[in-house]
């Protein structure tokens, strides 16, 4: 038979000679927290998450396998009354929006700003040097169109050039 999370926590502490206040010192949790989880009294926690914290936090400082004791954790919590998970809210399935949404309340938004208006100012200097690139470089005279020739009507002419000998 597999021992229980809170059985593991405790013959594990009582095997590297730690004492609970020891315990405490070294992961910050509280006493009364500690025997608690070796007791697998999780009443005395108000949710889930606390208990999921404090059992990763206590299975670490063990250097005891964490993902497998949170599974197990959850195994366990699962048949309680007042931990199991509940159920959705709704039946819909999630979709490309939720993610996205979850994926943007992740980001750091001092970070992301810095770097987005860092690449916004790239972005207006390569336009400008490439608008005036292709503005230097193209003929002058080019978007004139087609001209008529007139005539002075004043009868002015224009000199000639001396002639060389």
């Amino acid at each position: 038979m597999t021992m229980s999370v809170a059985e593991q926590l405790q013959r594990t502490r009582e095997a590297q000679h730690l004492s609970i206040h020891q315990v405490a010192e070294i992961t910050k949790i509280r006493t009364d927290h500690i025997r608690a989880l070796e007791e697998g009294n999780f009443n005395v926690f108000a949710a889930p998450v606390y208990i999921r914290g404090f059992v990763r936090t206590y299975a670490a400082m063990l250097k005891l396998d964490v993902s497998n004791i949170i599974t197990e954790l959850d195994r366990e919590l699962g048949q309680t009354e007042k931990f199991r998970e509940p159920p959705p809210l709704t039946d819909q399935k999630k979709g490309i929006l939720d993610f996205l949404t979850l994926q943007l309340s992740k980001v750091n938004w001092r970070v992301a700003s810095v770097v987005l208006g860092a690449l916004a100012v790239v972005g207006i200097l390569w336009l400008c040097v490439s608008l005036f690139r292709s503005h230097h470089h193209s003929d002058p005279l080019s978007n004139l169109g087609p001209g008529t020739y007139q005539p002075s009507t004043s009868g002015e002419t224009v000199p000639l050039p001396p002639p060389h000998h």
